[in-house]
């Protein structure tokens, strides 16, 4: 008679495997040659599959430079509110990424990725 039970070991090892998997992120960034060639438009109809599909969409900053076709695809998906920078004599918003850890979306957007970020935030660029 053959045992024909799985080794307890290689469950294990498998199951931990899943497991971190699971708990990593993944991170997809659209390029394009040149401003205007749909990059922001690409990002928006995913999320909107996204969300679709039933997924945590986060808009954390997204440009639609007057684009209407563009504006249009923010429709449905939840803002996240900007954080005001005092700069000089101006208030600028940022990207509030202290507010978008804390609300662990499963997607975040994040467009204009090398934008420089006001003097006194975390980090000098958005990337």
């Amino acid at each position: 008679m053959s045992d024909a039970r799985p080794d307890p070991d290689a469950l294990l090892a498998q199951m931990q495997g899943q497991q971190a998997a699971a708990g990593r992120g993944k991170l997809r960034i659209y390029f394009g040659a040149s401003a205007g060639v749909g990059k922001t438009w690409a990002m928006l109809s995913a999320a909107q599959r996204e969300r679709a599909a039933g997924r945590d969409v986060l808009v954390g900053v997204v440009e639609t430079h007057g684009r209407s076709e563009t504006a249009a695809l923010l429709s449905g998906l939840e803002r996240l509110a900007p954080r005001a920078v005092a700069y000089r004599d101006r208030t600028l918003p940022e990207f509030d990424l202290d507010a978008a850890l804390a609300r662990k979306p499963e997607v975040l957007l994040v467009d204009e990725l090398a934008h420089t970020n006001a003097p006194g935030s975390r980090h000098a660029k958005r990337w």
